[in-house]
Order: C-alpha cells, then sequence, then structure tokens
C-alpha cells in the first residue's frame, strides 16, 4: 500500500512540474527593427546639443593654443572666450526651453555663429 501512495505522489509531483514547463507564457514580442526605427527624438535633440557643445570646447581649446602661442594678446583672447561663452550659454537657454535638446534649425543658427567664432580664431 505504501508503495501504490509513493507511486501516486510522484506521479502527481511530475504531472505538477510538467504543467509548470508547459504553461510557461510566451516572450513578449519584440519591436521591429526596421529602416523606421530611428533614435528617439528628444535623445536626437541632446545628442545636436552635446555636439555643438564638443565644437565650443574645441574652439576654446585651439584659442587657448593661438594666445599662448602669442597670435592673440591676452584680451582679445578673453574676448573671444567670452563670445564663446555667450554662444554657449545661448545653446543652453535653448535647450531649457525644449526638455533638454535643441532642434536642427536651433543647431544651424547655433553652428553658424561657431562658423564666425572660429574664423575670428583664424580657424
Amino acid at each position: 500500500m505504501s508503495r501504490i501512495l509513493r507511486t501516486l505522489a510522484a506521479s502527481m509531483l511530475i504531472s505538477t512540474l510538467a504543467a509548470c514547463v508547459i504553461t510557461r507564457p510566451p516572450p513578449p514580442p519584440r519591436p521591429a527593427a526596421g529602416p523606421a526605427a530611428g533614435p528617439n527624438p528628444h535623445d536626437a535633440a541632446v545628442d545636436r546639443l552635446r555636439q555643438v557643445d564638443g565644437r565650443i570646447d574645441t574652439l576654446g581649446r585651439r584659442l587657448d593654443t593661438r594666445v599662448s602661442q602669442g597670435y592673440y594678446p591676452l584680451p582679445q583672447g578673453n574676448a573671444l572666450h567670452h563670445r564663446l561663452d555667450e554662444i554657449r550659454n545661448e545653446a543652453h537657454d535653448m535647450a531649457r526651453q525644449h526638455g533638454g535638446g535643441i532642434s536642427p534649425d536651433e543647431q544651424r543658427v547655433l553652428n553658424e555663429e561657431l562658423d564666425t567664432a572660429a574664423r575670428a580664431i583664424g580657424e
């Protein structure tokens, strides 16, 4: 009798385990990664701001190098640094209005201002 009970208990345990394995829910569907799936618009806007900031940093380093090499007197170098700081402040003011990033049109305007600054630095 105890052998029958053990066999019955073992078969119930196995059937319970089998039911757990069989009733596993299917994995959630993955989003299609096609040509339409692009970067998040907010991430793209933040990336544009980072590009502008990177360009300002590069121009600032070039300006420092030119001042230290004697191409510009210190007051003129300080004035150009001040202009770069103003452009950076404009970019961050624009970004605050849009939740942390800038639009392509704003990036174009900022790049035009940076082009003018780069010509003044002597790029």
